[in-house]
């Protein structure tokens, strides 16, 4: 197939030289009167300009069933995007948007990451499918640059969250000037053992120290084993100095505030906040979009390899807010659980056989944990969900939550 091309490719080359070659003697005979310019004689000019003409004749025909080949494409491609809710794409795999797609709730691929103090409960709880590791963290809505969530149900399957939110931003977040990435990360957390002391910075530090992304974020308890344990903040007036020597000495956990934990229960940890989760717990974290990590203190822990992680001191010393205690952060169990400035978190709990109408007010992600149902539009097309899932559903979505069982759910909006 390739040879033919090239043959063809090569004979309309030929073609067009001649058709060039007897186009310059036409044109030099009609302005000298049909003399040749180079011999003199006169009529010399007439077989050159006719074997130019025929082969440019050729050559056109040769070429045209590709014309019309690239014409009929092109028309089939504005047809078929005026005839489909599908998203086409481009030569370089970027969504082309459709001005009457039909948006619906969105479901997503987790994102399973390995952490040293994980384990399988996922499996447990929710059936999942793991791998076979420590799975510490399973990124149900990401759109970071490393990490990006894939669409799993309708017809935007396979695409990105961040593109499509991209395609449709107001339909899909209700906001006229929504700006991406997407300002949201939502994750599931087993912790098997206890994790790093820890802290992640505000903006105005990662400002100061020029790197860095802030990040404010809050735990759901979804399970707990008995006197579990979260560290959250700090102990009241302690100061830089004290907590950098008990860094040195290995006594921080002396500084740290140690709250007991029930499953229900709702943390809130603003940036700047000092913290460790223990260990037997099962969380959904919903944050801001970030991964920047200072690791100050990890219980004298090391890995398979007999290493141990690397620990940000310096850093963690210059973003955590030492004039605030965990004696001042929120806990919260129903109702409104979360209302800051980058996020708000309702809880819901509906009983077997219920229904909640969805108004397109808003855009909503619904993280459920415990309980079955389904999400119903007027088109009758349905969207399943179960215990352990986060769903999508765009702003100007509308429709009805059905619960097949008793059913416990956050709402997280902007």
């Amino acid at each position: 197939m390739k040879g033919r091309k090239l043959l063809r490719k090569l004979l309309v080359g030929i073609l067009r030289f001649f058709a060039w070659w007897g186009g310059m003697f036409a044109i030099l005979g009609g302005t000298t009167g049909g003399i040749c310019p180079f011999c003199g004689q006169p009529g010399c000019m007439g077989g050159p300009a006719s074997v130019g003409f025929l082969a440019g004749l050729v050559a056109i025909f040769m070429s045209l069933p590709k014309l019309l080949g690239r014409r009929f494409n092109a028309r089939r491609s504005q047809t078929d995007s005026e005839n489909t809710d599908i998203a086409l794409w481009t030569a370089e795999h970027y969504p082309v948007r459709i001005v009457d797609m039909k948006l619906y709730p969105l479901k997503f691929k987790p994102i399973y990451k390995y952490r040293i103090w994980g384990g399988q409960k996922l499996a447990e709880i929710f059936g999942r499918d793991l791998p076979d590791e420590k799975i510490g963290e399973s990124w149900e809505l990401a759109d970071l640059p490393e990490d990006k969530s894939i669409i799993v149900n309708g017809v935007l399957a396979s695409q990105r969250l961040g593109d499509v939110v991209r395609q449709y931003p107001k339909e899909i977040t209700g906001k006229e000037n929504f700006k991406p990435p997407f300002p949201l990360l939502i994750k599931l957390l087993d912790a098997q053992d206890v994790l790093s002391v820890q802290v992640h910075p505000d903006f105005e530090t990662c400002k100061r120290m020029g790197r860095g992304d802030p990040k404010t974020e809050c735990w759901y308890i979804i399970s707990a084993e008995p006197d579990a344990v979260i560290y959250k903040g700090l102990k009241e007036s302690v100061s830089k100095e004290e907590f950098a020597r008990a860094i040195e000495d290995g006594s921080i956990a002396e500084l740290l505030e140690k709250i007991e934990v029930k499953s229900g229960e709702c943390h809130f940890l603003p940036a700047g906040t000092v913290h460790a989760i223990g260990a037997g717990l099962l969380i959904a974290e919903i944050q801001t979009p970030s991964e920047t990590t200072y690791r100050v203190f990890d219980w004298n822990r090391v890995d398979a390899n007999g290493k141990s992680r690397q620990l940000h001191i310096e850093d963690a010393l210059e973003s955590i807010h030492f004039d605030s205690s965990g004696d001042n952060l929120s806990v919260t169990t129903v109702g409104r659980l979360v209302d800051s400035e980058y996020f708000k978190i309702d809880k819901g709990h509906q009983a077997k056989g219920y229904e909640v109408l969805l108004s397109p007010i808003q855009m909503k992600i619904l993280v459920i944990s415990s309980g079955s149902g389904s999400i119903a539009g007027a088109d009758n097309i349905t969207t399943d969900f179960n215990a352990g899932d986060c769903v999508f559903v765009p702003a100007v979505y509308e429709g009805t939550i059905q619960f097949a069982d008793d059913t416990e759910y956050l709402l997280v909006t902007l």
